[in-house]
């Protein structure tokens, strides 16, 4: 069976899917080839469920705090349903997935389900791009396109050596379908995803142990976020090592758990934990997709792509993961539309990754946007800088989380807005004023104007844009 549509989509997951609506909204013909669910590594492997256990971690650890907020709550009463975690992380997986399918629906975008394959020229298309499509019963499906976008995604990196098992050595997919709780966790990556199952375990009760080879955890937020959140987590009980080379030639599982040595800068350390978490970095799918029958290049396992998400061949375009940008499912659905829009011939603007915010959904919470102070100053340029903590607003007090602070940075010749770093309650929200102004242009003073509610934590970013001038009125 032959399929023609006027954009055909490799992939489902929030690349794939917001491609689609675009293409929908502006009158294209489109269809979505997926092998697994409609949402991708997103939706059911990564952002949702992660960040559904995160919710009911939170949750757990307030229970524990009751007696704070005046609310008695017996300690031999409060018990932790870790089925029943499970249970409502899939109940609001599969009332996201069920929304999805619904707008595919709507759009009238078609959703053909099984293993997608770009083939080269054939009688129906005389240049490649086209995909070949093994359906779930073992038929095949042939989707001619005039263009074709490639939202493959990625997969969790491994360390040879250190090859998941799914029982004492785990990815993230494999953290994600736990069903029980380990008493300890070994993680080795202190990246975004290694601190979130750090802040998430330990709120579960489990002795973490959190490993990262650079000499200190976050390498790609501003240090001192980086050393708020090192002081945070180990002021929790996580056991925290930095500048740390794991030696995976010591590896050995035994029944009840795992053990590995480590080499720091005070020796080599033997490291134990029941299960081992392996959060190196994600690496992009390009295997298997059929790239050998095109003229499209693939280098260090990324597919290059011009300002537009064009590939080396121009009707064919990557968008997300697979092309090697920014990890961040907010940045590939806005590629996603990059990518779109040019197919149809508009002008969108091209993506700057200084303006994406990154998130990180840790306790206390993280969210930047823009340039580190590192590397403002490696651009060479002067900077002026102003830092509010939590412990200064009203809100947070309220709230009974005081931890962290905003900082905020701007060019001290041109009073430009440089970056914005926030460390506590609210973070992953608050960021998306921060993403305003930046993309207005705003300076600090100018976003400082802003009335905010009190008491609000967003007061906190409104005193340290006053910061930067030396103006705050809270520190």
């Amino acid at each position: 069976m032959t399929i023609e549509v006027d954009i055909a989509i490799l992939g489902g997951g929030p690349a794939g899917y917001t491609a689609a609506i675009r293409a929908a909204q502006l009158g294209k013909r489109t269809a979505v080839v997926e092998a697994g669910k409609l949402g991708g590594t997103c939706l059911h492997q990564g952002c949702i469920p992660s960040k559904s256990l995160l919710r009911s971690a939170e949750v757990y650890h307030t229970v524990k705090q009751a007696e704070v907020f005046g609310v008695r709550v017996p300690a031999d009463r409060i018990e932790l349903d870790y089925t029943r975690v499970l249970e409502r992380k899939q109940q609001t997986v599969d009332q996201l997935h069920r929304g999805l399918q619904s707008l595919m629906r709507k759009h009238d975008i078609l959703v053909v389900q099984g293993k997608g394959r770009v083939i080269g020229p054939s009688i129906f298309s005389p240049r490649s791009g086209s995909l070949a499509v093994e359906l779930a019963d073992g038929e095949m499906e042939t989707v001619v396109s005039r263009n074709l976008i490639l939202a493959t995604g990625s997969q969790p990196r491994t360390l040879k050596g250190l090859e998941p098992d799914g029982r004492y050595v785990m990815t993230s997919d494999d953290a994600l379908a736990m069903t029980e709780l380990p008493r300890s966790l070994l993680i080795v990556g202190g990246g975004v995803i290694g601190v979130e199952w750090a802040s998430m375990m330990n709120d579960f009760g489990a002795q973490v142990t959190l490993v990262e080879t650079a000499s200190r955890l976050l390498p790609g937020e501003d240090g001192e976020v980086s050393a708020e959140a090192d002081k945070q987590l180990q002021r929790r009980g996580v056991r925290v090592l930095t500048g740390v080379a794991i030696d995976p030639s010591t590896y050995r599982a035994e029944d009840g758990g795992i053990a590995i040595y480590a080499d720091t800068e005070g020796g080599r350390v033997q490291l134990e934990a029941e299960r081992m978490l392996v959060s190196v970095g994600r690496a992009a799918r390009v295997a298997g997709i059929g790239l050998e029958n095109t003229d499209v290049r693939s280098e260090d396992g990324i597919i290059p792509v011009n300002g537009m998400m064009q590939t080396s061949e121009p009707h064919i375009y990557a968008v997300g993961d697979v092309n090697g940008g920014l990890q961040l499912a907010h940045a590939a659905a806005h590629e996603a539309i990059i990518a779109v829009e040019h197919i149809c011939g508009l002008a969108p603007q091209p993506l700057e990754h200084h303006r994406v915010p990154r998130a990180i959904y840790s306790r206390p919470e993280i969210a930047s946007i823009g340039y580190t102070e590192y590397e403002v100053k490696k651009l060479g340029l002067e900077v002026k800088t102003g830092k509010v903590p939590f412990a200064a607003i009203g809100k947070a007090w309220v709230r009974g989380e005081t931890e962290g602070f905003v900082k905020v940075i701007a060019d001290r010749a041109t009073g430009d807005l440089l970056g914005v770093h926030i460390i506590g309650p609210g973070a992953t929200d608050m960021i998306s004023e921060a993403a305003l102004a930046q993309l207005l242009d705003a300076t600090p003073w100018e976003a400082s104007q802003a009335i905010r509610p009190h008491p609000s934590l967003s007061e906190s970013l409104g005193e340290a844009m006053m910061a930067v001038d030396g103006q705050s009125l809270a520190f």
